[in-house]
């Protein structure tokens, strides 16, 4: 965290560095107990710049923490059968402990096939139904950890949520309605706004607290900030050679009291945030079989 002129910058770096260390520590445990390092298989259909970036991320992070990374690379071409097929095979390896499958998916790969496919004690993401259904009813479940990363950003740099206003801007099933849902469990009072929301501006004029996850570059303005509200920017835009948020950074930061930076904000902490849960699914993971040695009774 850090204060230049105009807002207070949310930095996720350091929050993230406190998060890892937990995890290695952990990791440490789980390999002496299982016998080998859990993996994260990470699905990823087709190619995407945003997500080639975020990507390479993750698997660092994983190398750092000790944990086996993989990158599934799927052919967009290939039919969503061979992507279910995949992702099952995925679900039946017992050193793999948590599966996260990238979005966006290639128009002609439908996400409700991809999504159903994944074992939910392996759905590290939340995406699945019986775990999107757990979130709902407040109940312990995977979380989707990007939602999770700007409620946990909030509450590791000090900010209060509790009966402050928020609105959300995007209402996606990763991100805008989980996020939702996370500040209603922090006791905010929450609006989700989105494309059709007839009056954006009045809406965001009224919020302490602003997550905006819409997937358009420089989609909110300062002037459309309330003075002195917080703005939790959760989007990653290619413009040019620059990753860019949702959220029209040097016209916010003139006017909010604080904001997070893109990239370095959100980015680090929902990389972190999966590797916790990618820890919480290990503990469900078995020991392998010792290999039985040539000449030993069968």
């Amino acid at each position: 965290m850090s204060r230049r002129s105009g807002a207070r910058l949310l930095h996720g770096g350091p929050i993230a560095t406190e998060i890892r260390a937990t995890v290695a520590a952990e990791i440490i445990e789980l390999k002496e107990r299982l016998g080998f390092a859990p993996a994260l298989a990470i699905v990823l259909v087709g190619k995407d710049a945003p997500s080639a970036v975020y990507l390479q991320q993750i698997l660092r992070s994983c190398r750092n923490a000790g944990i086996a990374g993989r990158l599934a690379e799927v052919d967009c071409d290939i039919c969503p059968d061979h992507v279910r097929r995949d992702i099952e095979d995925l679900n039946r390896d017992p050193t793999v402990a948590g599966i996260i499958i990238q979005q966006p998916l290639p128009p002609e790969v439908p996400l409700r096939t991809v999504i159903d496919a994944i074992d939910p004690a392996k759905d590290i993401d939340g995406i699945h139904p019986v775990n999107a259904g757990l979130l709902s009813l407040g109940y312990d479940g995977f979380l989707p950890a990007t939602a999770h990363a700007a409620v946990e950003l909030l509450k590791r740099s000090g900010v209060e949520i509790a009966g402050k206003r928020a609105v959300v801007v995007g209402r996606s099933n990763i991100v805008g309605k989980p996020a939702a849902l996370l500040l209603l469990r922090e006791h905010a009072t929450v609006t989700v706004c989105h494309s059709r929301t007839p009056d954006l501006r009045r809406e965001l004029r009224r919020a302490d607290i602003v997550v905006v996850a819409i997937g358009k570059p420089a989609f909110v303005t300062g002037d459309m900030l309330k003075r002195d509200a917080v703005v939790i920017d959760v989007g990653i835009n290619v413009v040019g050679d620059a990753l860019v948020g949702d959220v029209d950074f040097e016209s916010a930061r003139q006017v909010v009291r604080a904001i997070t930076p893109v990239p370095g904000g959100v980015g680090p902490v929902t990389n972190a945030i999966l590797l916790t849960h990618l820890v919480r699914a290990a503990r469900a993971l078995r020991p392998l079989p010792e290999p039985v040695a040539q000449g030993d009774p069968q």
